[in-house]
């Protein structure tokens, strides 16, 4: 039987990776440095964090439009009044907090 701990246990599958280089505002990098070392993170790791975030944030929105997209397509299929369809996707966009 497995305890809790095994169930939970992080086994991160290993990714190709590539090295890449940007040019920062020196005052910037300064200050990811001091959040990295708050948070008792490598600079690496918190780049990573915020870029993580960041594009999971994009791709889930990239996501729900094109939901919005293929619903409106589909309402579009069943009723004609394109104001209808637009309220009931804004309706829509309202409820979710889009």
């Amino acid at each position: 039987m497995k305890t809790s701990e095994e169930e939970l246990e992080f086994k991160p599958r290993p990714r190709a990776t590539e090295t890449v280089s940007l040019d920062m505002p020196k005052d910037a990098l300064e200050s990811l440095k001091k959040v990295a070392a708050s948070r008792d993170m490598s600079l690496e790791a918190l780049l990573r964090f915020y870029i993580g975030q960041g594009l999971r944030q994009d791709l889930t929105n990239i996501f729900a439009n094109r939901v919005l997209e293929v619903t409106a397509q589909v309402l579009a299929e069943h009723i004609e009044s394109e104001a209808e369809i637009s309220t009931i996707i804004q309706t829509i966009r309202s409820e979710a907090n889009w």
